[in-house]
């Protein structure tokens, strides 16, 4: 199979399409070909006249560890041309940066996750493109979470920079793909076009959305290290917002939870007993482990680990985002008055809980809250906006 970067380069066409052109490339760390060249050298070897490159949130170079970490402009040090920071000073392109190309190639890796703001920046490309005439390639890559969706759709007036429009915390879309919704919903008129995938299918086994065996992993930050994380994603980000460890500062971030004073093999027994039908696809394993950075940094904590790999994986079955969300229930259960939810103005909006800007509106935190709410509930509330989001998305698929 072929990513968009590698359709690209192989197609004599389509590189002449870009020939006497200015063209400026959104990139990061896991921008490469089939072969691990990055994707700036890769498109410089190929005679394309890259003006400016742009990186998202951790940088073109993907060094910064933790969230709102920003990334200052610079000047790439082998090509010389500017790279500016989509996570610095601004979010958005400013009419200096537009000013640089003609044409801008976004090509990111995504997790298939809302809150992963690659697709936010993504929508202000877009935006300002439409404003100035730029024309705007996505060079697409697979959604390694796949096609399945789950989450409470973002409420109005929840926007945010992990909240780019009303979608569910899985949307199940590849980028070239959300930027067609994006242009849809958002009634942009911009010159866009999705370089697609070649032989790309989201149903395929063992990936599900990511070819396993067939291309390497990149970090697409750091803390998205495997096939595993990705997965897990949708649900584990929630933690985020929540003063138990994610696992920042291990080797599997984002797989895990836990805390110093809680008692992980009696969290994994509540779930089980509140909602065993929401456990499927994945084997919850108690453990230890020490965080050397973040939360809870040099304290012993116990944890909930999720294995999402191996035969008892389950693409179908696994809903990352109600495990994680009944990981907070039995927790509050077990420990009615245990402080769960942190405080404080994540990614900048300064008007409500950080947990609720994860998630776009209050209705996880106050299901988790509420001692006479049941896994019932929460279906009830979720389940009309994962159905309404899998119809809207119809129009978009291209694979």
């Amino acid at each position: 199979m072929k990513f968009g970067i590698d359709r690209l380069l192989a197609d004599p066409a389509l590189l002449a399409e870009l020939k006497g052109r200015r063209v400026g490339l959104l990139a990061h760390p896991a921008s490469v070909t089939a072969d691990l060249t990055h994707s700036i050298d890769a498109l410089i070897a190929a005679g394309v006249k890259i003006s400016a490159a742009f990186g998202p949130q951790h940088g073109m170079k993907g060094d910064l560890q933790d969230n709102m970490m920003e990334t200052p402009d610079e000047t790439d040090p082998v090509h010389g041309f500017p790279v500016f920071s989509l996570y610095g000073e601004v979010r958005r392109p400013t009419g200096q940066m537009l000013s640089t190309f003609d044409v801008i190639l976004v090509d990111l890796q995504d997790l298939g996750c809302r809150i992963y703001t690659f697709v936010t920046t993504l929508l202000y490309v877009l935006e300002a493109a439409a404003e100035t005439g730029k024309t705007v390639w996505v060079l697409d890559r697979p959604n390694p979470a796949g096609r399945p969706v789950e989450g409470l759709t973002l409420r109005p007036g929840f926007d945010s920079f992990v909240g780019a429009g009303p979608m569910p915390m899985r949307h199940g879309l590849t980028m070239g793909e959300m930027g067609r919704w994006f242009i849809d919903h958002f009634k942009l008129d911009v010159d866009y076009r999705v370089i697609e995938m070649q032989g790309y299918d989201p149903e395929a086994v063992p990936g599900f959305g990511w070819p396993v065996g067939r291309r390497e992993w990149i970090n697409p930050s750091p803390n998205a290290p495997n096939l595993s994380m990705a997965r897990c994603y949708a649900g584990t980000v929630m933690l985020e917002g929540a003063t138990l460890s994610e696992g920042r500062g291990t080797t599997r971030p984002l797989e895990l939870f836990g805390a110093p004073d809680i008692d992980a093999r009696a969290v994994i027994a509540e779930m089980h007993r509140l909602a065993p039908d929401w456990l499927g696809g994945c084997v919850l394993r108690d453990m230890w482990f020490q965080p050397t950075f973040h939360k809870h940094v040099g304290r012993l904590c116990s944890g909930v680990q999720i294995h999402v790999e191996g035969p008892h994986y389950d693409h179908a079955a696994f809903r990352p985002w109600r495990v994680q969300a009944l990981g907070f229930k039995a927790i509050r259960r077990l420990y009615p008055d245990y402080e769960l939810w942190r405080d404080f103005p994540y990614e900048y909006a300064f008007d409500r809980l950080p947990i609720d800007t994860i998630n776009g509106g209050p209705g996880l935190r106050d299901w988790v809250d509420d001692p006479q709410s049941t896994p019932g509930d929460l279906d009830a509330l979720t389940r009309p906006d994962e159905a309404a989001w899998d119809e809207v998305r119809r129009s978009v698929l291209i694979y």
